[in-house]
């Protein structure tokens, strides 16, 4: 059986621990691809070598040239800077956008066909910069946030309750920064709404910290940001794409009209499935939910306006 190729752009820690998740659970071949000469191969041969010993067939390739992308199913972009202590994701606005760039015109040019799945920050920003760039239509553009940002909400509640992470369902939508919507009212534990089991001041201690949770991470490691959990992230969505699991997951989205908002890429449930991000799931929201939501959508809207590429 053929598997599916995975081009991952970028072989910093998130792009090469995404692609060692994706190598090591054997969901696709995986070609590595970075400007810096001799990193994405090196990384990949060191890769590879660990695959063998824990028994994965998948293949892995490093490569500095854009070609090697050529029939991807599915494309991964974590390229651009990453944040340092103090900075916002808005702060590598305008820099990470130009990288972006560069790697989008690469992207239509040798994997045409492909699915696209964002990384690098401002994520929601730079996931409307690739629909703007590429043409793609909004099944086969996304974004990773949703997921990364539910799994921090996930494991706050879990730690909060002394319980298994596994019992945990948690949903966060909006956009990937200090205006994320984390719903508490949509958040499980084995079917049990959050809010009956803890108590407000609880609950928002959580929310702030799910919202600060990147953050967290970058002033403990004083360089760089986190790539574990984003890593495990994409790793989840590929594989309802590639399996055609049509999980519903939270990602950055295109909308057009759900959820009273259009034109802009934010965070909401979607089914994921081989056709990409197949459909949007709306949530009977409370006002205040739907309005914390459209705030946090105008920002990234401005955002947008700031890009100039």
């Amino acid at each position: 059986m053929k598997r599916p190729k995975v081009a991952v752009i970028g072989a910093g820690n998130v792009g090469a621990t995404t692609a060692q998740r994706l190598l090591e659970a054997e969901i696709a071949d995986v070609v590595l691809v970075d400007i810096i000469e001799g990193l994405p191969q090196g990384k990949a041969l060191d890769m590879a070598q660990a695959a063998a010993l824990l028994g994965s067939d998948a293949k892995i390739t490093g490569s500095n040239d854009f070609a090697a992308i050529e029939g991807s199913d599915l494309v991964v972009v974590t390229a651009g800077l990453p944040r340092k202590p103090g900075m916002s994701r808005d702060d590598l606005l305008q820099k990470n956008a130009e990288i972006v760039s560069s790697v989008l015109d690469r992207v239509v040019r040798h994997a045409p066909q492909c699915i696209l799945i964002m990384v690098s920050n401002p994520l929601d920003v730079m996931t409307w910069l690739a629909y703007r760039k590429t043409g793609f239509g909004r099944q086969r553009v996304m974004g990773m946030a949703g997921v990364l940002d539910a799994a921090r909400f996930q494991y706050f509640i879990a730690q909060a309750l002394c319980v298994s992470a596994r019992d945990v369902n948690a949903m966060v939508l909006g956009g990937h920064g200090d205006d994320m919507v984390p719903l508490p009212r949509f958040s499980t534990v084995n079917g049990v709404p959050v809010p009956e089991l803890l108590s407000q001041e609880q609950i928002a201690r959580l929310v702030d910290r799910t919202r600060n949770g990147g953050a967290e991470i970058v002033a403990l490691l004083k360089q760089g940001s986190a790539w574990y959990a984003p890593s495990a992230s994409v790793a989840q969505m590929t594989a309802s794409i590639l399996r055609d699991q049509r999980r519903v997951l939270p990602v950055c989205a295109s909308l057009e009209g759900e959820y009273g908002l259009k034109d802009v890429f934010v965070g909401v449930p979607a089914v994921l499935s081989s056709k990409g991000m197949e459909r949007v799931v709306e949530l009977a929201l409370t006002q205040e939910e739907l309005d914390a939501l459209h705030r946090s959508a105008a920002h990234v809207r401005e955002s947008c306006k700031k890009v100039n590429v």
